[in-house]
């Protein structure tokens, strides 16, 4: 993992006046390192490599904070989660998820967003979370299988 996201983490962290504990910037950097998105479990399996007293709370409670600091996203549909690629602000994102190799790749289409939030308006609807997942091929996946 690039030493330039954990310290862009510190920063933001050190900005919103937070602090970014140990565990905190272990869980970070499993999910720096992993390639596609992590389950807590798995996590916490690789995070007691370190810590061996580590439980399950330990890994949801660093897990809410890196959500709560726009670190990372949830991926739902994969109970699952994912470091966010542009965490410097919270922002509206859509997950593209390769149903074949598990690659997680995040857009942020203000677009796509308007066109939600707008339709849910004129509903009534309030989006509270507005991340998006939508479960395709990635390009590889899709020239590996046409």
């Amino acid at each position: 993992m690039p030493n330039k996201l954990l310290e862009q983490a510190r920063l933001v962290c050190q900005k919103n006046g937070v602090r970014f504990t140990p565990v905190r910037e272990q869980v970070f950097s499993l999910l720096a390192d992993a390639t596609g998105s992590v389950g807590a479990y798995e996590l916490l399996t690789q995070l007691q490599q370190t810590d061996a007293k580590a439980k399950p709370p330990t890994i949801y409670r660093a897990l809410e904070f890196l959500i709560d600091q726009g670190f990372v996203h949830k991926v739902e549909s994969q109970n699952a989660y994912v470091l966010c690629s542009h965490f410097s602000e919270h922002h509206k994102a859509q997950l593209l998820i390769c149903d074949s190799c598990g690659l997680v790749e995040e857009i942020e289409n203000q677009t796509i967003y308007t066109a939600l939030s707008n339709a849910a308006h004129k509903t009534g609807f309030t989006i509270l979370k507005p991340t998006i997942e939508a479960h395709g091929l990635c390009a590889k996946c899709a020239e590996e299988n046409p």
